[in-house]
């Protein structure tokens, strides 16, 4: 079925998406925002523990441009740098404490509390404990759900975009401009596939990290939005660079669990299995280094040690500063035995950001018309080879407060073609779960043992003949099969997994956290 055109059609609901949403609609437009997700709060966003950047005591733009440039190897988009560190604290302010009322930790003095995070030059984190994402995230949906411009769905999967190009049958349409005009979605609960059209879409999917083997990411960071672009002809940038995060949790027994980087802002030290501390060996900052530096030192030690895993001491705080500072990680150590006040914790590095994805603009736009993308799906070029800590947050701020502004002024002034689209074909053989697995137990094993921390010809090359190889078995797959969300992933993640393949590869100069042995 084609559902009546939308002003916007939001795809993921973090920080980018709902401050995109709400923008547009304040402006006066219609927006659809959709998830894949049962929860709408099941979003990156959520799972973000450290904070989000703000401004510090003597702090400048300048100076926390010269902060970003560092950590980004210097090869940063330095007009993304500018807008970030001119309008970021100031929309902090005025959208997540004044409008949407997310209420950071305070100190005595009743004044907003700042931490320091690693490659920060001063404390200029806000934070709400360690759970700084999910309070912005509620905050944010609590304001978006009571819009009346906004129409909110959870359990749709964005299957493709609808572009001129691919979907018209008007073959006239093949010369125009490349433009997109909606989506395919896939309603979970019916099992139907909607045309949802919209004078404007903007692709808010976060992140890509369940392409690799060990990552902080939820289970929804599969790459949709950049597999989504790519098969539309949607430019890529910089898919090469990975952060690693330096301290996942290490537990035979826990799922993939984040020790935030505010934990080493707060004095914790990184040490060896004889408590030796190491970082000052790898970097001036030590343990506050910049996040590919000291991912490589981590991954560096565990193979002089021959250990699984280093460890993470803040055992000179006690037990009840700890609890009040960082209550998720505290509890979810002791759940598992650790006394964080008492023994350090046993961390490794793992998949946590994509610096690179979908080109986009310093509004926002794509290089497909009508067309706009935000957030961690997005490459602004801010982050360059490796993202400054905490900056991830207010870059899905800023690009969605701008990319939502930007076509609120749109809507009511253009006039918007759509054209006639073939009915969707459904196919009828039944997804084997087993299959599924096996399938991306490859691509995760693929990518972590080629593709990972560290990187090399030949280890890619392989990397290729498997996903290449997989790809086309995925994609007859998807054709013959019954849509599922969990057939969409999959799809999405071989694509993505080869993307960021292929620029690792054709990168032949080690820079932050793209990292080549040869």
């Amino acid at each position: 079925m084609q559902d009546q055109p939308a002003d916007v059609l939001i795809l993921g609901t973090g920080i980018a998406g709902c401050t995109a949403a709400l923008t547009a609609a304040e402006a006066g437009a219609q927006v659809t925002l959709i998830t894949r997700a049962e929860e709408p709060e099941d979003a990156n966003t959520r799972w973000a523990q450290g904070g989000i950047i703000y401004e510090g005591e003597g702090d400048s733009p300048q100076l926390l441009a010269e902060d970003i440039q560092e950590a980004g190897g210097r090869i940063c988009n330095p007009k993304a740098v500018r807008q970030l560190s001119k309008l970021g604290p100031r929309l902090v302010r005025e959208v997540l404490i004044e409008q949407v009322g997310v209420e950071f930790d305070r100190d005595s003095a009743d004044e907003l509390h700042r931490t320091e995070e690693g490659a920060h030059a001063m404390p200029r984190i806000l934070h709400v404990a360690d759970l700084t994402g999910k309070a912005i995230e509620l905050q944010l949906l609590k304001v978006v759900q009571q819009h009346p411009n906004i129409r909110l769905l959870t359990r749709h999967t964005a299957i493709d975009l609808l572009t001129l190009s691919h979907h018209s049958n008007v073959a006239a349409d093949h010369y125009r401009k490349p433009a997109c005009f909606g989506a395919y979605v896939l309603n979970q609960q019916t099992g139907r596939v909607e045309a949802m059209l919209a004078k404007h879409t903007v692709l808010t999917t976060g992140g890509i990290g369940q392409i690799f083997l060990h990552t902080t990411n939820p289970a929804g960071a599969r790459g949709d939005g950049i597999a989504m672009a790519y098969r539309a002809g949607v430019r890529l940038l910089n898919m090469e660079f990975i952060q690693f995060h330096p301290t996942m949790l290490y537990h035979r027994n826990a799922e993939s669990f984040l020790i935030s980087e505010a934990v080493r802002g707060e004095g914790g030290e990184l040490v060896t299995h004889r408590g030796e501390a190491f970082m000052q060996r790898y970097h001036e900052r030590g343990s506050l280094a910049p996040r590919d530096v000291v991912s490589r030192a981590i991954h560096n030690e565990m193979l002089i040690d021959g250990g699984p895993c280093v460890y993470l001491d803040i055992t000179h705080k006690d037990a009840a500063w700890l609890e009040q500072r960082f209550p998720t990680i505290y509890h979810r150590c002791a759940e598992l035995g650790i006394d964080i006040a008492k023994q350090p914790i046993p961390v490794v590095p793992a998949a946590h950001y994509a610096c690179g994805g979908v080109w986009v603009d310093l509004k926002g736009r794509t290089n497909m018309r009508r067309l706009w993308a935000a957030g961690e799906t997005t490459c602004t070029g801010l982050h360059g080879a490796n993202r400054l800590a905490s900056s991830s947050l207010l870059e899905g701020l800023v690009w969605g407060w701008r990319c939502g502004g930007e076509i609120g002024k749109l809507v009511h002034e253009q006039d918007y073609y759509y054209p006639e689209i073939d009915p969707w074909q459904y196919q009828t053989q039944e997804v084997d779960p087993a299959l599924i697995k096996q399938d991306w137990l490859t691509i995760k094993q693929t990518m972590w043992n080629y593709v990972g921390l560290v990187r090399t010809n030949r280890r890619m090359k392989r990397a290729y003949r498997i996903l290449r190889g997989l790809r086309q078995e995925v994609e007859d797959f998807y054709e013959s099969a019954r849509m599922t969300d969990e057939m969409i992933g999959l799809r999405n993640g071989v694509i993505t997994a080869l993307a960021v393949l292929h620029g690792a590869y054709e990168n032949r100069k080690s820079c932050g956290a793209h990292y080549r042995e040869d």
